[in-house]
This record gives C-alpha cells, sequence and structure tokens, in this order.
C-alpha cells in the first residue's frame, strides 16, 4: 500500500524564492472561513442531518467529475451505481463500487479530482493510505467507520469546514421548504440560489409541468406571458424572503437580446401548444436573460450567468440517466454582442450587478476582462467546471488580471456537488492566487503586504462584495486597506 501524506507546498511554486512568498501570503489565508455562494449541495441533506451512508455514495456515485473519467476509461454507470430512470439494475454493493474506484485510482493523475479527493482522504478523513486495489477494503472500512459517528454528519462538518456562507442552488420552483427548516434550527447561513432555467426554456421537456408548479406556488396565472413574469417575480421574492443573494442561469449561449412584449408572449402561446421551434426557443431565452436582469434590478438579487456548454452530449445517456452525468461539453462562446443589449441597459445601473462564468478560456483576456474592466455592475466568476484546476487558475489570474484587476473578480467560487470537497477547492483557490501574488512580488510589480491583503480579499472580501444584494450593499467590497 502506499502512504498518502499531503506536501505542505503542494499547488505552490516550485521557484524556492518565490516559494518562501508563497507560503507567507497562503498562511494569511489559510485559515479564513469559507464563502460559498453557489454549489449544489443538497438542503435536504443538511436539514434532515442524516450520516452519510457510505463511502460509494459520497466520494463516487454523485460526481460526475469522478464518473465521467471511469467512463472514458469502459467503465459503465451501471457498474457504478449510477441509477437509471427507467429502473433497470445497476450494482448496489457500495463495496463492489469503491473497489472498482481505487482500482482505477490512476486515472485521476495530475487532475483535480485527485488533488480534492487526497485533501478529503487525508485533511478531512484522517486517513494515511491512497487509493489502490489492495488499500480499498481498508480505506471502504475506515471511512464507514467514521461516517457513523456523529462528528462527521452534515452540520457538524458544516461547522467544521469553517463554512461561514452556503449558497446552494434551487430550481424557481422549490417550496424552500427545507431551508425554512434549516433556519429554524438556527442555520441561516444556508441560503438558497434562484435557478429559473426549466422555465425559460420553452422546449424544456418539463416546461409545462414546471409552469403549472409556479402557477400553484405563486399564485399567479402562469399561463399567461404577464402572469408568467408576474409568478416569476413572486417566486424570487420567496427567495429573497429566504435569505437569497442571488439568481443562476445555465444558458447555452450569452446571448440576452430583448424581444418586443407581443413577441415573446406570441413565442410563449406557441409554446403552450407545443409550437415553439428551436429558433423560437432560443430568442426567448435570451429575452428572459434580460428580463431576469430588468427583475435584478427590482429586487436586488446578483445575476449569475453559465454560458457556453452543450448539456446532455450523448442523448442516448441522457435518456437512460437524465442530466448531470458528466456528459455536457464546452462550446466557444461569444460574450462581446451577446452581452451588449443587457449591459447597454443595466451595466451602469446601480442597481444591479452580474457574475460571469466562462468555459471557454479562448474568451478571459480578449472579452469577458475588457467587460468586466469598463462595466461597474460585472463581476468575473473564478474559473468554473473544467477550468477549476491548478492551471485553469493559474491561467485565469495570468488572463484577465492586467485589463480587469483583482477587484473585478469574484473571488473563489466553488460550484460543487461533493459536500466534502469544499474545503479542499478553497484550499487550492488560496494557494493558487498565492502562488499568483507571489510573483509579482517576485518581479517587484507588488509589495508584500499588498500582495497579503490581497490574498485575502480574494479569498473572503470580495465573494461577500460580489453577491451582496445590491440594496443593501454599501461601497465596492474592495477593502479600504488598499487606498493609498
Amino acid at each position: 500500500m502506499r502512504p498518502l501524506r499531503l506536501h505542505p507546498d503542494r499547488a505552490l511554486p516550485a521557484e524556492p524564492g518565490v516559494r518562501d512568498i508563497a507560503r507567507r501570503i497562503y498562511s494569511q489565508t489559510a485559515e479564513l472561513p469559507l464563502v460559498c455562494m453557489h454549489g449544489h449541495m443538497d438542503s435536504a441533506v443538511l436539514a434532515s442531518d442524516q450520516p452519510f451512508s457510505d463511502p460509494a455514495e459520497l466520494l463516487v456515485i454523485p460526481d460526475h467529475y469522478v464518473t465521467r473519467m471511469l467512463v472514458s476509461q469502459g467503465v459503465n454507470l451501471d457498474a457504478l451505481g449510477v441509477p437509471r430512470l427507467d429502473g433497470g439494475p445497476v450494482e448496489a454493493d457500495p463495496r463492489a463500487i469503491w473497489r472498482l474506484f481505487c482500482t482505477h485510482w490512476p486515472l485521476f493523475r495530475a487532475t483535480p479530482s485527485r488533488y480534492w479527493i487526497e485533501h478529503e482522504l487525508a485533511e478531512v478523513l484522517g486517513l494515511d493510505v491512497q487509493p489502490d486495489e489492495d488499500s480499498a477494503d481498508l480505506l471502504y472500512d475506515q471511512i464507514a467507520e467514521r461516517l457513523a459517528s456523529a462528528e462527521f454528519r452534515p452540520r457538524a462538518l458544516l461547522q467544521r469546514f469553517g463554512i461561514e456562507l452556503l449558497a446552494t442552488t434551487d430550481p424557481a420552483t422549490s417550496d424552500l421548504r427545507r431551508h425554512a427548516e434549516l433556519h429554524r434550527d438556527g442555520l441561516a447561513q444556508v441560503i438558497p440560489t434562484f435557478r429559473p432555467d426549466a422555465l425559460v426554456h420553452v422546449r424544456h421537456p418539463d416546461w409545462l409541468e414546471q409552469l403549472a408548479l409556479l402557477g400553484k406556488l405563486s399564485g399567479e396565472d402562469a399561463g399567461s406571458y404577464p402572469g408568467y413574469l408576474a409568478a416569476l417575480a413572486q417566486r424570487r421574492q420567496a427567495f429573497v424572503a429566504a435569505g437569497a443573494l442571488a439568481t443562476d442561469h445555465g444558458h447555452l449561449t450569452a446571448d440576452t437580446q430583448p424581444l418586443e412584449p407581443a413577441a415573446a408572449a406570441a413565442i410563449f402561446d406557441a409554446a403552450l401548444q407545443g409550437r415553439a421551434d428551436p429558433a423560437a426557443e432560443a430568442a426567448f431565452a435570451a429575452h428572459m436573460l434580460f428580463e431576469m436582469a430588468r427583475m435584478s434590478c427590482d429586487d436586488g438579487l446578483v445575476m449569475q450567468i453559465h454560458p457556453g456548454v452543450l448539456r446532455d452530449h450523448d442523448p442516448a445517456m441522457h435518456a437512460l440517466r437524465g442530466p448531470d452525468k458528466g456528459f455536457d461539453i464546452p462550446v466557444r462562446t461569444e460574450f462581446t454582442r451577446a452581452l451588449q443589449p443587457l449591459l447597454a441597459a443595466f451595466g451602469r445601473d446601480p442597481r444591479f450587478r452580474l457574475v460571469l462564468f466562462a468555459v471557454d478560456e479562448t474568451a478571459y483576456s480578449r472579452e469577458l476582462a475588457p467587460i468586466a474592466g469598463v462595466y461597474p455592475a460585472v463581476r468575473l466568476g473564478a474559473p468554473w467546471w473544467f477550468l477549476d484546476s491548478p492551471d485553469g487558475m493559474r491561467r485565469f489570474r495570468e488572463s484577465v488580471t492586467e485589463t480587469a484587476g483583482f477587484a473585478n473578480t469574484s473571488g473563489f467560487v466553488d460550484d460543487t456537488r461533493a459536500f466534502l470537497s469544499i474545503p479542499a477547492r478553497h484550499d487550492l483557490a488560496r494557494r493558487i492566487d498565492a502562488g499568483y501574488l507571489a510573483r509579482l512580488v517576485a518581479e517587484h510589480r507588488l509589495d508584500e503586504d499588498e500582495a497579503a491583503l490581497t490574498a485575502v480579499d480574494l479569498a473572503y472580501h470580495l465573494p461577500r462584495a460580489a453577491y451582496a444584494r445590491r440594496s443593501r450593499q454599501i461601497g465596492s467590497g474592495w477593502s479600504s486597506r488598499h487606498a493609498g
């Protein structure tokens, strides 16, 4: 069995002089609270506070970062216990699933998944052996023993991780019952995020069902276009009352071209009759991004846009397994023209805040940094999904900082579905930022005290400021310590 030992300098610069500076900068952020403004943690898990069931269910089955790599090497999702929509049989023995994962551990060399899982195993679970075929059963038993103890229940981990704020992602038709339970139990740091995707893409297979539920929850006539808009506005207010700070929009493109109200209503009515074609659906989705921005000016919710991913690239896999199974593939994304209508209308409005994410790195320096570097409403979100990696984070800083600076970014946003990986992801981001800032110090482009202050801002102050509801925000959030 190979020992598992995390090097204290992991992900810091290799050059000794720069590494020494990076160590000092990282020490200023390592113990800061975690501000988790975008993720996919299920609020029901925290509300029920039941023990995690087993190592496979915790670390393998729900993590599409993990399963997609295994699938790429010929492992069937049935063997990994990933459920089928038709209820067909899949592997039900969690130990067998865990053994399969451990046997394929070499596949994760140099991937962010390996970094996160090693952190989870060593730092969170206190284990000292690497996964492999020989250690699989030992690790399974050790993890299962820990998961059975009270200190590894979800709420205990929430406190242990130092999570000051945790935003979940919730459909617009969520009744928010679990969040209400959490607030009654004193866990007001867990807040929802409003995601209306299933309601703005009118060819979504569940659109009519979601529309009916929207009407029921809001009390509005969601079967008419004006009533639909009123119902969405009402649901946004319900999210605000539950503590929400943001909305989230996962569109294929960043198009925000508005429609005339009559044209939007015509597409809506056609969709009710099943007659909306793909072009009409795309036009309506773009229009609704514009409408969501308008609503954000009214209710203060920060708007997040995550464009540029072709979801469910394999139709057969989607039909068999449903969404979020690893078959989402990035596409080239255009932002400058696509966002112009929205930014022309709201980009300088002090009531509006837009956080932009991308998986197309070519847009960083060409489009996104210049947009964030001039429009007061815009902040650049952290490297997301396929770029949520050591080198991806470095390239992000190198691509955007000279044009957008630090203050026009959101700080780190972890976007995780794996609860135990949250501290690992934040730790990695803090190490990468420390390394980038250390290089600026070594090149005499920044004083070390400024670099340390900047690292703290990136890790803590900027996420709080970027996601503050605009009606409540005071100032820019960029610390006055930097003045002068």
